[in-house]
């Protein structure tokens, strides 16, 4: 199941997780709607990893501290570090596959 951060202090909480998928998305992009149901179903196959989702329009300082500059912005984080990011629409095999690789690059 897909999180949407609500405050500043719950996006700290989300990022300092074990394994966080961050999506920072804004209501009016397309390709951030059609990224909604990809991690919906790539959350109920990777249980272990959290799926969050971050309005830049609610929350522009938070977009603007990470270096959001288009959307939708992907950005792993592990135990509260920003391993890895990515911008655009991927669908589920390749959202599943740079889960993987940002995982691995993790772990080095």
């Amino acid at each position: 199941m897909v999180k949407y951060v609500e405050s500043v202090e719950e996006f700290k909480k989300y990022a300092s997780e074990k394994k966080v998928v961050m999506d920072f998305f804004a209501e009016w992009c397309g390709p951030c709607k059609m990224l909604t149901p990809v991690l919906e179903e790539v959350s109920k196959k990777m249980e272990d990893v959290l799926f969050v989702k971050c309005d830049i329009d609610r929350f522009p300082d938070i977009a603007s501290a990470f270096k959001v500059m288009s959307v939708p912005t992907l950005i792993y984080f592990q135990d509260g570090q920003a391993i890895t990011g990515m911008s655009g629409y991927l669908p589920e095999p390749q959202l599943v596959k740079w889960v993987n690789d940002a995982q691995q690059k993790a772990a080095q």
